[in-house]
């Protein structure tokens, strides 16, 4: 261990070259007997050993980012890719095992000396393909055997590591035959394990902000994939806290992929809409989750067809108990607020985007049983107009503090105390009397009426409710194009003007 430290410690330019130079030569010597002796192992056998025993050396580099230049100098990087379809499967996990370490974040980013040596290796990994490479290798792992299984887990943190350092590598790698190996291993029937929950937390960040990445997916057929994988959590929880973690990263996945209209479409013919409702019935761990997806499956022009079709599969009857009693926070998914929020803005997209005898069904709820839907409306609205009122109090002494002090309230500053407002509760709020208006300007004129009379008893007013909406309609920020956010906004102040 001493003499190991020692080593590491005496690693310079000079004994790295060494290093290079030794390793060159016995993978040279290896691929001559090779080619030499085909058939014939014990001829190979003691060649081989000895370049795995120097790979196994070599992790000593991992800890000298600055020395990185001298491994692309001397091509030690294009001897490594081509070690990864060597022959012996051992060779090429050990050469990932040291690719793992030689990517290491913590590694790249540790000083300031390292960084063009980090920059430099992973700009000659990225040119030599290296994910299509790392691919082609796990391709041929069984997974059976610990070390790889091992060898798979290791090349994902590799993944892990590029698209870490450098977040824009993830469509390149994606495209790399990537994607459709994550997609493959999610759907291998095998048991549980760390490698297929890995998998999971690669597609999460494959898709999270990377249109091109949601475009392949979806023709991959990922979204059948998810949604495959996720029917086994419609009537059982998962065993494990591991499990539930996989879950909710295949959720995320469904969720980015939502983003893209054309995703939509594959969700609602390969019934998406049916799985999510179920879920909701069944009350499992899935619950909260599934309204997250629904969320994200109908909001906007894009999820027209889906909110006509939920409720023409009986959706109302599965949203509506959530809408009058929020489920309670699971260990993971989201917390009560945000799914108090993704109920509402169900509740909101379905007003906007159901017409015909979908738009009337959904406006009956609003009547039924006393109007006890109504009431709960009215109940949230003064819950979070306490919410955003209190925080509105603190902002405005912010300003008359800086005000005082002579500072300057620049438009980050509007920006910060806008999300501020958010986060308490805006956008919530903004949401309930969004459906306030709508059912009140839609529906029956008894719906009117309790909404004035509830406004009466509690001392609300008509004029707060106005400056919501205008507010709202003024911040309108996630129409795709001018034409359709234009449309939004005269619909919610036509809205405002009949209240």
């Amino acid at each position: 261990m001493v003499e190991e430290e020692a080593g590491a410690d005496a690693l310079d330019g000079t004994s790295m070259k060494r290093m290079i130079l030794q390793f060159e030569k016995k993978a040279y010597r290896n691929q001559e007997m090779r080619i030499k002796f085909p058939d014939i192992p014990e001829k190979f056998m003691e060649s081989e050993v000895e370049l795995n025993d120097m790979i196994q050396e070599m992790h000593v580099m991992a800890t000298m980012p600055e020395l990185y230049n001298i491994l692309v100098e001397l091509n030690a990087v294009q001897s490594l890719m081509q070690l990864l379809s060597h022959d012996n499967t051992d060779i090429s996990i050990g050469v990932v095992d040291l690719l793992q370490e030689l990517t290491n974040v913590d590694v790249l980013n540790e000083t300031e000396e390292g960084a063009e040596g980090a920059d430099a290796l992973i700009d000659a990994l990225v040119d030599a393909q290296v994910v299509a490479q790392l691919v082609q290798n796990v391709e041929r792992l069984d997974e059976t055997v610990k070390e790889e299984a091992d060898g798979v887990h290791n090349t994902l943190e590799i993944v892990e590591n590029l698209t870490e350092f450098r977040p824009e590598l993830c469509p390149e790698a994606a495209q790399q035959g990537l994607m459709a190996w994550l997609l493959k291993r999610l759907k291998t029937k095998m048991p549980f394990d760390a490698n297929k929950l890995y998998s999971s937390e690669i597609l999460a960040i494959l898709l999270q902000n990377h249109d091109e990445n949601r475009t392949l997916l979806g023709e991959l057929d990922g979204t059948d994939v998810l949604l495959q994988q996720l029917a086994a959590y419609k009537r059982h929880d998962p065993v494990t806290g591991e499990e539930v973690e996989m879950m909710e990263n295949l959720f995320n996945c469904l969720c980015s992929a939502l983003m893209l209209a054309a995703n939509r479409e594959r969700f609602l013919k390969g019934e998406g809409l049916q799985l999510m409702n179920l879920m909701l019935r069944e009350k499992r761990l899935s619950r909260n989750s599934a309204v997250k997806v629904l969320d994200h499956a109908m909001t906007g022009t894009e999820g027209t067809d889906n909110c006509q079709k939920f409720v023409d599969i009986l959706g109302l009857r599965s949203i509506f108990p959530l809408f009058m009693k929020t489920p309670k926070k699971n260990k993971k998914g989201p917390n009560s607020g945000d799914l108090e929020e993704h109920i509402l803005s169900i509740i909101a997209s379905m007003l906007k985007n159901c017409t015909g005898t979908q738009h009337q069904r959904l406006l009956n709820k609003f009547t039924e049983n006393d109007h006890e839907k109504v009431d709960r409306l009215m109940e949230l609205h003064f819950k979070y107009l306490e919410r955003v009122r209190d925080c509105d109090h603190k902002i405005e002494k912010e300003r008359n503090d800086l005000k005082f002090f002579g500072g300057e309230i620049d438009d980050d500053m509007e920006d910060q105390f806008y999300l501020r407002r958010l986060d308490a509760g805006l956008f919530s709020l903004q949401l309930i009397d969004y459906i306030m208006l709508d059912v009140c300007s839609s529906g029956v004129q008894t719906i009117k009426q309790r909404v004035m009379q509830i406004l009466n008893m509690r001392g609300g007013s008509v004029k707060a409710i106005r400056n919501i909406m205008r507010e709202y309609a003024g911040n309108i920020g996630d129409a795709k194009d001018d034409e359709s956010k234009e449309a939004e906004q005269n619909r919610i102040l036509q809205l405002v003007d009949k209240f």
